[in-house]
């Protein structure tokens, strides 16, 4: 089910008839941008070991190295726009597109960031590990609601039920991650 999730969405989209007047390096931006999304399915599967034939602590050792993947896709989507037309970048990253869906993409890139860099310099900033997790999973929440918005928003090579669909399981993985977590916490409680 979920290898299904992870190349549907890419092989809907590689047959899209609007990639015939798109520029290379605006397809790799989009692909970069639909591979960034399938890993936020990854990440949450990975870190509660919820991936058969994968153990919690080998899924979250691979999380880190898929969080990586994910930061480094975001900045081939980011740069790849750039190259295709500063322009909306800069409009996107200062916050002034006319295009809703630009805003929630850079929102969902300023938590990638964030989260990339605090995850970095965690124990060098002294954040204690139930703190991480907390900032962690909030960050998140951010990027996921920020990408999902931003993805439904966009009109463009995606196909709209694989591209509904991405995103519902994306949701549902996210939410599923979250009620795991306060569930662990409600039991160390007692």
């Amino acid at each position: 089910m979920v290898l299904i999730a992870l190349v549907v969405p890419a092989g809907a989209a590689a047959m899209s008839p609007l990639l015939e007047w798109r520029d290379p390096v605006y397809i790799v931006a989009g692909f970069a941008g639909i591979a960034a999304m399938t890993l936020l399915l990854v990440q949450p599967l990975l870190a509660c070991g919820y991936l058969p034939g994968i153990s919690r602590t080998f899924g979250r050792r691979i999380h880190r190295w898929v969080g990586s993947l994910l930061l480094l896709l975001v900045l081939v989507h980011v740069i790849a726009l750039w190259i295709t037309s500063p322009p909306d970048v800069v409009d996107a990253l200062l916050f002034v597109s006319p295009t809703p869906f630009s805003l929630w993409g850079v929102i969902a890139m300023w938590g990638v960031l964030i989260t990339a860099s605090l995850a970095v310099l965690r124990r060098q900033l002294g954040i204690r590990p139930r703190t991480w997790r907390i900032g962690h999973k909030s960050l998140a929440v951010v990027i996921v609601v920020g990408t999902v918005v931003h993805v439904v928003l966009i009109d463009g090579t995606m196909e709209i039920w694989s591209k509904y669909g991405l995103c519902a399981v994306v949701v549902m993985a996210n939410i599923a991650m979250l009620i795991n977590s306060l569930s662990r916490y409600k039991s160390t409680r007692v």
